[in-house]
């Protein structure tokens, strides 16, 4: 089994309303289009369907989104029993492909969230700075991802790019690898040498691959 390589913690969909709160249509998905965007994620990261699933998706599709001016925030199936089956298929699909020290979750989107479990074998980044509950000025760099864009290579998050352009993979994530050892001295400066220790068992610094997960 292939495992993701993260791109970002936070959420990964679009938000949407939890079944039996009020509809906030044009700003969050309904249950249904939520649970649509949960079989939709997986099948961009790789899960495969069968011929017969394929066309269920499309059906759904036609039903919940058969344009793309349409507004969301409206829209139910009659029956979405089946959607919610298969939305919890993708998202145990979804859950086994975690990056190591994360964990993918449901909310009102799919997430991405560090395990903040400290004796782990893998200890996310984001983690370490989420339990340090101070300001910690490394801990934005530290925490980022290299990604590739057509003047270079950066590094950042979903969103935003902190350093870059870079002339390779390795000269980005260099400067993410600084940055983290600025953020150990960091931590041991404010009392948590229980979390600068764990900096032996932080993963390796991603590096964006859209290659997909079989």
């Amino acid at each position: 089994m292939t495992v993701l390589t993260r791109w970002h913690v936070g959420p990964w969909t679009t938000r949407g309303t939890l079944p039996g709160m009020p509809l906030e249509p044009g700003r969050k998905r309904t249950p249904d289009e939520l649970n649509f965007d949960v079989v939709g994620l997986a099948r961009i990261l790789g899960r495969r369907l069968s011929g017969r699933d394929e066309l269920q998706v499309r059906l759904w599709q036609n039903e919940l989104r058969p344009t793309h001016t349409r507004q969301c925030g409206v829209h139910t199936l009659a029956d979405p029993a089946l959607l919610q089956q298969t939305a919890a298929e993708a998202l145990s699909w979804l859950a086994e492909r975690a990056p190591a020290g994360y964990e993918f979750v449901l909310t009102d989107a799919v997430e991405l969230r560090p395990l903040l479990d400290l004796t782990a074998p893998v200890v996310a980044v984001e983690a370490v700075i989420e339990l340090a509950t101070t300001t910690l000025p490394a801990g934005r760099l530290a925490a980022a991802h290299v990604r590739r864009t057509s003047s270079g290579w950066y590094a950042g998050d979903a969103v935003c790019n902190w350093s870059g352009p870079h002339d390779t993979a390795e000269a980005a994530a260099g400067v993410v690898q600084a940055a983290r050892g600025e953020l150990v001295e960091q931590l041991r400066a404010a009392g948590r040498d229980d979390l600068a220790a764990t900096a032996e068992r932080w993963p390796d610094v991603p590096v964006e691959s859209l290659a997909p997960a079989a």
